[in-house]
């Protein structure tokens, strides 16, 4: 990102990722933050705004009792640079523009008729042509596009191992979308994407460990230890929704049998309640008795899996989030007898709130993919 700065890149990087995330932030207070000196800020933060990535504000506070000058806070320009992300389901890619602060300036959906790879690649880069195209003239300040696929997708190399609702395997994602858009493709797990934004933009900012466990189509989490994302050597931890919850159970399209997911995703309530998902939720609603039963298994067994993550990483919170959430209120009760059931000791304390989002969040999520990926660079 700064060729002309690689001797002080690490710090070059610590001082714009703070600033990204917590800023604007005064020098003193990054200094005391990153634990580097004042003269090692100053040095740092000089190239960023230079080019243009980072500004000082108006003096707004004294650096303490009985000093100088004003501080002059360092802020993130947001419009220096802009990401598309989109997030591609089995029938839809979901794309937005965001500045570097993650906002969101523009979204676009785009419906797919079939999951074909060569017809999404060319359905996605359709869609990032309009986005880079529409008001806002967004594509002369924008280099990267960040991509959430649910599955097992090896972000170093951008393939996508396995995706269960796309039925792609060794889909070589991040090459078929560079060449179909011209920009620096990343791609990511979705949930994985999703929990970046949360640490990066959203309630987790600041935070040292915490669990982003995501309930709809896929049961997923995301976790974040000593402040990272973990991936685990091969790009597959937090797949929660592949925690054994009965061995009798359903058959899994991950070739075992009775997964969290199994039981508890949308497919698989559908599948029980023999009902569309929007009048299996009406029925329970109104008190039918066996479709309730069929929530309330799906609840305990996802509670099952949120111990687990409990039990063994003891993130200091953990949020639920997913389109699932719009029949959370037939989950919740199962959800945490089942936790407060299978957690351990202490763990058992960990709190759990909930945290609606839209599908644009998660197309936010895999901009901000992309950013992080800047920032490394």
């Amino acid at each position: 990102m700064f060729p002309d700065a690689e001797a002080m890149a690490p710090a070059v990087t610590a001082v714009f990722t703070a600033v990204l995330t917590e800023g604007p932030i005064s020098r003193v207070a990054l200094a005391r933050r990153l634990d580097l000196s004042s003269a090692a800020v100053t040095k740092a933060a000089r190239p960023l705004i230079e080019m243009g990535y980072l500004e000082e504000l108006a003096a707004t506070e004294r650096t303490g009792p009985g000093a100088g000058r004003p501080a002059s806070p360092l802020a993130v320009r947001a419009d220096r640079e802009f990401f598309i992300g989109v997030k591609i389901t089995g029938d839809e890619l979901i794309g937005v523009v965001c500045d570097l602060r993650a906002e969101v300036r523009a979204a676009a959906h785009r419906r797919l008729a079939v999951a074909d790879v060569d017809y999404v690649v060319t359905q996605l880069g359709e869609l990032v042509d309009d986005l880079l195209d529409g008001p806002g003239d967004y594509r002369a300040r924008t280099r990267r596009l960040g991509l959430a696929v649910s599955g097992d997708v090896d972000h170093s190399t951008g393939l996508v191992r396995y995706s269960p609702f796309l039925r792609w395997r060794d889909v070589p994602l991040r090459e078929r979308a560079e060449k179909a858009t011209g920009l620096t493709v990343t791609v990511e797990n979705d949930v994985k994407a999703l929990t970046t934004a949360e640490q990066w933009f959203g309630e987790g900012v600041g935070a040292e460990s915490f669990a982003l466990v995501t309930v709809g189509a896929g049961i997923g989490c995301g976790l974040i230890v000593n402040g990272r994302l973990v991936s685990g050597s091969r790009g597959v931890a937090g797949e929660i929704g592949h925690v054994g919850f009965d061995v009798n159970g359903p058959a899994c399209h991950c070739g075992s049998r009775g997964c969290v997911e199994a039981v508890a995703g949308t497919d698989a309530i559908v599948r029980e309640a023999g009902l569309r998902f929007d009048d299996a939720v009406a029925a329970a609603r109104a008190g039918d008795e066996r479709v309730g039963a069929v929530f309330a298994r799906a609840g305990e067994a996802i509670g099952v899996g949120i111990a687990a993550v409990a039990n063994l990483v003891g993130p200091a919170r953990i949020v639920v989030s997913g389109e699932g959430l719009a029949a959370y209120d037939l989950f919740e009760p199962h959800i945490r007898a089942s936790f407060q059931r299978q957690a351990f000791g202490a763990a058992a304390d960990c709190p759990l709130s909930i945290r609606p989002l839209p599908f644009e969040e998660w197309a936010r999520g895999a901009a901000t993919v992309s950013i992080k990926a800047l920032v490394a660079a």
